[in-house]
């Protein structure tokens, strides 16, 4: 295992996604981020947007389409989304988009618990080995790997980055 802390700064990669962000602040958007390494990216987003309705949490565990891979118990934490977000404007936070699957399993609890008018996803990481057809709007940034490679947000405090080599 590697830290990535000299290939990425969080903080300023932070900074520059409230940057891209803040052009969306017309629409007056609900935040959400998923756990757990979007949430922490969501927490650090907030104050600096300076928004106003309550920061929501989405714990996509069921709704993940490999589930029964992740093991029988896996990790679970309760989701909280504490705004009515129906025809409302949804920053969706995520830590790393790589295949996709996250945030399809994201989407799809977003709707069972309304129709948000739209969805803006801003990840801190974004890399190569999509397998559904999911874009983020904002990127903090861009990130290639090898094909054994993962990237693993830690933190709370302090966030890092860590690069694991995974068996074939």
């Amino acid at each position: 295992m590697r830290e990535t802390t000299d290939i990425v700064d969080i903080q300023a990669t932070i900074a520059y996604m409230a940057d891209e962000l803040k052009p969306l602040l017309v629409r007056q958007p609900v935040m959400i981020g998923i756990h757990t390494g979007g949430a922490w990216i969501a927490e650090r987003l907030y104050p600096l947007l300076g928004l106003t309705d309550p920061l929501g949490t989405l714990d996509i565990s069921f709704y993940r389409d490999d589930f029964t891979r992740v093991g029988v118990n896996p990790t679970v934490k309760t989701s909280n989304l504490p705004v009515n977000f129906e025809d409302r404007h949804v920053i969706l936070v995520a830590d790393v988009l790589h295949t996709g699957r996250t945030i399809r399993a994201a989407l799809n609890e977003l709707f069972d618990y309304g129709r948000p008018a739209s969805v803006t996803l801003a990840v801190l990481l974004n890399r190569d080995g999509r397998e559904l057809p999911i874009e983020a709007q904002v990127v903090g940034h861009h990130l290639k790997l090898k094909k054994n490679q993962h990237i693993k947000l830690l933190g709370p405090e302090p966030l890092r980055l860590e690069v694991q080599e995974v068996q074939a």
